[in-house]
């Protein structure tokens, strides 16, 4: 098994001009198109079951299978759905891929067409990505003119027409189904499931919804063949993968390294942890996956392993922190930020976000005490199952995760009454919540009194 850095996915990135289409062209490019059109689409899905490839967004789902759900002989259209929406902390692999090697994508969207048997593509590019969004732009364009998209790709009397749409900011949007609103001219929000997005999506019609590199991947595959893919990984994690590496670490940036190598080398590949500290804790895939102690880091970047490890790939977002930074300050942001995000539709995720932002304020600034860490717990288990989408999830595992492996760091912050760490300066204004325990003497209310009127003797 091959470990390491690699240069899979990403060799055309440093490849001037790429994104026009002449020099794509020139490296390989629109040759998994050319393939595809020699193939019936249940072969190019098999291949991809074959190949073994997982959903590069959170859920690592098999991306052949997950295709082979969608729903065909409807009588409806069958629409394709690229969800660019990258807006998780910490999470930045896909972006570079869309800026400096655009018709890689939208070969990518193609080929998932034919294999659909789709006629109609999206790709929803968050609002902010505007350099993204000028590269798209133009590989579309010039895709339409060299004949990859339209009513006729390539003479093949196939039709498929792809279409970019930019999101207006709101994180809510990367989830599939608020996603889909979104694209229809409706309030982002998750949609109640089932029905699930192969059997009623986009318009109430079959649709899929895959991440950049998950898609981008499928050409890759088809030109270089199974064997090529499953030289890197596991059985259960095959393939090369496209990392944002962020934090305290000399050298941040987006890396591509093969499945199954150890997170200890993602460190050295990064530069090495700043002046040389040591590594406290850090997240596999992003704000959304629980935690883990620097003393995880031995374990093989793979599905299987970062699950038994206690976490999940998530966003291939890898963040790490030294022992000089505060797990409570870290655990805060990313908890205002989702409570920030949150869309409002469930009640678990709108009021407790607020509520796990207000407690952990609270015990950051010095003004917690012993029990709010309960609270902590208890308000996390009431939201973890109870919502309608992974944000209010997402949102408990740092929580969690932060109590298993540093409850005493909390508990010092109560115990000194200030961050020890010096991240936030210490309060004492913040009032104190009193958290009601099972089979509690409630005081009945006081007696209501007359409302007297200005001017009432």
């Amino acid at each position: 098994m091959s470990t390491g850095q690699v240069h899979a996915m990403s060799y055309r990135y440093d490849v001037e001009g790429v994104a026009d289409i002449d020099v794509y062209e020139a490296h390989d490019g629109y040759e998994g198109v050319r393939i595809a059109l020699g193939l019936q689409p249940a072969e190019i899905i098999e291949r991809v079951k074959e190949a073994g490839l997982r959903g590069r967004g959170g859920a690592g789902f098999p991306t052949g299978m997950k295709w082979s759900f969608v729903a065909q002989d409807t009588g409806k259209p069958i629409y394709v759905v690229c969800n660019a929406d990258e807006g998780e902390p910490g999470t930045f692999k896909d972006r570079p891929l869309m800026e400096r090697d655009p018709h890689q994508l939208v070969e990518g969207m193609i080929v998932a067409g034919l294999a659909l048997n789709a006629e109609q593509g999206y790709i929803y590019l968050r609002g902010e990505f505007a350099a993204a969004g000028r590269a798209l732009t133009k590989a579309i364009r010039q895709a339409y003119e060299r004949g990859y998209l339209g009513a006729d790709v390539m003479g093949s009397g196939k039709r498929y027409d792809l279409l970019l749409h930019r999101g207006a900011g709101a994180y809510i949007c990367g989830e599939e189904t608020a996603l889909l609103d979104s694209l229809e001219g409706r309030r982002g929000q998750p949609r109640l499931r089932p029905p699930f997005p192969a059997a009623k999506g986009l318009y109430s019609c079959p649709t899929t919804v895959n991440n950049v590199e998950s898609i981008a991947a499928v050409p890759f595959i088809l030109r270089n063949g199974v064997d090529w893919w499953r030289q890197w990984g596991t059985e259960k994690s095959p393939g090369p993968k496209l990392l944002g590496i962020s934090g305290e670490v000399n050298a941040p940036g987006n890396y591509e390294v093969a499945m199954g190598t150890p997170v200890r080398e993602f460190v050295e590949l990064a530069g090495g942890m700043v002046d040389d500290r040591e590594l406290k804790f850090w997240f596999p895939g992003g704000s959304s996956t629980p935690l883990l102690p620097g003393s995880a880091a031995d374990v093989e970047y793979t599905f299987e392993a970062i699950m038994e490890a206690g976490s999940l790939l998530g966003t291939g977002a890898l963040m790490f922190y030294s022992d000089q930074t505060c797990v409570v300050d870290t655990v805060l942001r990313f908890t205002e930020f989702y409570e920030h995000e949150s869309c409002g539709k469930c009640t678990p995720c709108r009021e407790g976000s607020y509520w796990l932002s207000q407690i952990l304020r609270r015990i950051e600034v010095g003004s917690g005490s012993e029990s709010d860490l309960d609270l902590l717990l208890d308000l996390c288990d009431n939201i973890f199952g109870r919502v309608f989408c992974a944000l209010g999830d997402g949102m408990t595992s740092p929580i969690t995760s932060s109590l298993k492996y540093f409850r005493d760091e909390y508990e010092r912050h109560i115990r000194e009454g200030r961050c020890p760490f010096g991240a936030t300066p210490p309060r004492r204004d913040i009032p104190v919540l009193e958290a009601r325990t099972v089979g509690a003497t409630v005081a009945p209310p006081a007696t209501p009194q007359p409302l007297k009127v200005a001017g009432e003797a």
